[in-house]
């Protein structure tokens, strides 16, 4: 009865596997069919009809006028403009910079009278128009005709003509541009600061680290990965501000000079063609240095940009390298460390 039980599972075994299998074959493959979208297509046909109309239209469309378009593109005083424009965006962002991060220390201190001041700033600067604020520090002359320094309702030691610290207006641009961003980046990076766990500086604390050290080489490398992007759409936001600075006045700038030549030949739109193509070649650079300022922080972190791995090969160590290591320490010595063998292994 025992020896007959194997036979029979062995034989329904092969009956199950014919069955399945039909006569010993290979089962049949799935045959997977993809899943259809036609909509896609049909939206890709939409979008390529848009902007086949949009080329027809700027090609035919003779108002245009891209003859003018390309005489005035690299214009001497277009190409002067982009300067101005770009010493504008630099300098404001530089020095909004500096005071946003001065703020937002000030935001997180435990001094209470730092912390009313930086809000306070916050709470004017965005709160007010930047256009108002350029007006303002244009008529700073006119408010005070001279600065002195001296002492209160007594004699004056030293005084200067505001007029003359205004000069071509583009100081008190810089500095209206500068203070306006300064708050919104005092914003930002508070919550880049906010973001690192709290955890890390505690522990920094408790190996003895100072706090400056702390923040330059724990919190702030950590920050930089949700600072950097706002931080590089507002400067591309800056860099189109500039073209308020007309408020102040000052009249150097891509979007006044563009304005002054339309003026003159009496065609504003090829010249507010050269004026957004020109932005939009710096706010492409822009973007470009973003991704890799952002990608370098984000090393680790984000899914594109894996953090480098530095791979070592491991040292061989000689018999006699070996000896003056167990000789060092004395572990051949040790009658616990000897093997059988009683060589020390």
């Amino acid at each position: 009865m025992s020896e007959g039980a194997p036979a029979q599972r062995s034989g329904a075994r092969a009956a199950s596997a014919s069955s399945v299998g039909g006569s010993g074959d290979r089962p049949e493959l799935i045959r997977a069919v993809p899943v259809r979208h036609p909509w896609r297509w049909v939206g890709a046909a939409v979008v390529l009809l848009c902007v086949a109309l949009l080329a027809q239209s700027l090609v035919t469309n003779q108002n245009y006028r891209w003859d003018v378009v390309a005489k005035y593109l690299l214009d001497v005083r277009v190409i002067q403009g982009v300067g101005w424009t770009l010493l504008l965006t630099v300098l404001s962002m530089a020095i909004a910079i500096v005071l946003a991060i001065t703020l937002a220390l000030m935001r997180q201190s435990d001094n209470p009278l730092f912390r009313y001041v930086s809000w306070v700033w916050v709470w004017f600067f965005r709160g007010t128009p930047v256009y108002t604020q350029l007006v303002f520090w244009g008529l700073v002359a006119t408010l005070y005709p001279k600065i002195a320094l001296g002492i209160p309702f007594g004699p004056e030691f030293f005084s200067i003509n505001t007029s003359d610290l205004v000069g071509t207006y583009f100081w008190p641009a810089t500095l209206g541009l500068a203070l306006n961003e300064s708050a919104y980046l005092a914003e930002i990076f508070r919550a880049g600061l906010k973001s690192v766990d709290s955890g890390q500086e505690e522990a920094a604390e408790a190996l003895g680290m100072r706090k400056s050290v702390i923040m330059r080489r724990i919190v702030l490398p950590q920050a930089m990965r949700v600072i950097v992007p706002p931080t590089g759409n507002e400067t591309i936001g800056m860099l189109k501000t500039t073209s308020l600075v007309l408020a102040v006045p000052f009249s150097l700038d891509l979007t006044f000079t563009t304005n002054a030549i339309a003026n003159r030949i009496y065609l504003p739109i090829p010249l507010l063609i050269v004026a957004a193509l020109w932005y939009l070649v710096i706010t492409s650079i822009l973007m470009v240095g973003q991704y890799y300022i952002e990608r370098h922080f984000g090393r680790g972190v984000d899914a594109d940009s894996p953090a480098p791995v530095r791979v070592q090969p491991a040292a061989h160590d000689t018999a006699s390298d070996d000896a003056a290591v167990r000789s060092r320490t004395g572990e051949g010595d040790l009658p616990g460390n000897r093997g059988a063998g009683g060589d020390g292994r």
